[in-house]
């Protein structure tokens, strides 16, 4: 259930960038998964289809980066890195 929650609020946030950019479609997802977090890539991945279906995250590659490191200070965190968007071109400027 945790990886639910976690997702819902990843998902929350990527949407939230689309929109405020006004973006057709979300192209790059990468994220940071933490020692501690619970989560494999494959995992992760399983997740995150199953909570970007339907949205225009649907189809975003992604990048994922596997930490090893249980010292760090973000060990038990997902960290959402980079989202890149498709964005339509600005509307040209007045003549």
């Amino acid at each position: 259930m945790h990886e639910a929650s976690m997702m819902r609020g990843l998902m929350a946030k990527i949407l939230s960038l689309c929109e405020a950019e006004r973006a057709d479609r979300v192209t790059k997802v990468s994220v940071w998964l933490g020692a501690l977090s619970h989560m494999s890539a494959a995992h992760f991945r399983e997740h995150y289809r199953d909570a970007a279906a339907g949205t225009p995250a649907a189809d975003a590659e992604l990048e994922i980066t596997v930490s090893d490191d249980i010292a760090n200070a973000n060990a038990a965190y997902v960290l959402l890195e980079k989202v890149v968007l498709d964005c339509p071109p600005p509307p040209p400027p007045p003549p």
